[in-house]
């Protein structure tokens, strides 16, 4: 008798296998016959994990949010200031590593095929994403209320940093030299200025 195969386990593996192909050959140009083949599998057996290319696609990104969820949870716990947490939120395009650089340029891409193929999956899904981060960056602004850092009024400041946030991170996708990292300093700084208590 064939052993029981736990389908997500299997199609988290998978995906995981086909990471690196997607940053070599890019997201449009990812087939699903390629991703099987790099997962060592047939094509018709992908299929039983997978609807199509982009469910692998989102499966992979998936996988990258949960990553960079845990890290941020890891990391956030040192950290003692709620300015010094939040900066921490904009790590993904603040940081010029080679390794974030790589996950930065792979969102680039899948941030061009939902603008230009209008893919309503997708969009879907980045508002499961928006939601999430949103959560995180209210957590952190709750907390500083809570301590007396912040003032209660900061709350209203979440949605807008979030926005801050993507419009950098479209800033730098879209200009040459676009020294990202003094402007979100300045903002943040000038933010906090506004927001903490007054001791």
């Amino acid at each position: 008798m064939a052993p029981r195969v736990d389908k997500e386990q299997r199609r988290r593996e998978i995906a995981i296998s086909c990471m690196d192909l997607i940053n070599q050959v890019g997201i449009r140009k990812l087939t699903v016959s390629e991703a099987a083949k790099t997962a060592g599998i047939g094509k018709g057996t992908i299929y039983e994990y997978f609807e199509n290319k982009d469910d692998i696609v989102f499966e992979i990104i998936n996988i990258n949010i949960e990553n960079y969820h845990n890290e941020f949870l890891e990391n956030i716990k040192d950290i003692k200031t709620i300015k010094d947490k939040v900066f921490l939120f904009f790590k993904f395009v603040l940081d010029e590593s080679a390794e974030n650089q790589k996950e930065f340029n792979g969102y680039k891409e899948y941030l061009s095929v939902v603008l230009s193929d209008d893919n309503q999956s997708m969009k879907k899904y980045n508002n499961k994403c928006h939601i999430f981060f949103t959560e995180q960056l209210k957590k952190i602004f709750l907390e500083g209320i809570e301590k007396k850092e912040l003032i209660p009024k900061s709350l209203d400041f979440v949605d807008s940093l979030i926005v801050f946030e993507n419009g950098l991170t479209l800033l730098k996708m879209t200009q040459e030299h676009f020294d990202v990292s003094s402007l979100c300093k300045n903002f943040i700084n000038n933010l906090f200025e506004l927001i903490e208590e007054k001791k």
